[in-house]
């Protein structure tokens, strides 16, 4: 998961927290319904950034294959802040 896919999903979770505390939801339909519009305010902002940039935000990679390319790169003596923007 590279750094925009981690921002998207706390926007997704932060919205999702803020709409909840606005409308007090009572059901588990109301539930549903809020984490769904939080969840689409993340989806708009992907969709705005890639359109904008011309690039996906969303990647193939998982935590446990960014750590393991971030390793090869240290043991190959590239520079670490490089690895960092991965």
């Amino acid at each position: 998961m590279t750094n925009k896919e981690l921002v998207l999903n706390m926007l997704a979770e932060l919205s999702t927290k803020k709409i909840s505390q606005a409308s007090a939801p009572e059901t588990m339909e109301d539930h549903i319904d809020i984490a769904s519009r939080g969840g689409n305010i993340a989806k708009e902002a992907r969709l705005k950034l890639e359109q904008e940039t011309g690039q996906a935000v969303v990647s193939p990679l998982n935590a446990k294959s960014m750590l393991s390319l971030k390793q090869d790169k240290e043991e190959h003596g590239e520079n670490k802040e490089e690895s960092a923007t991965l």
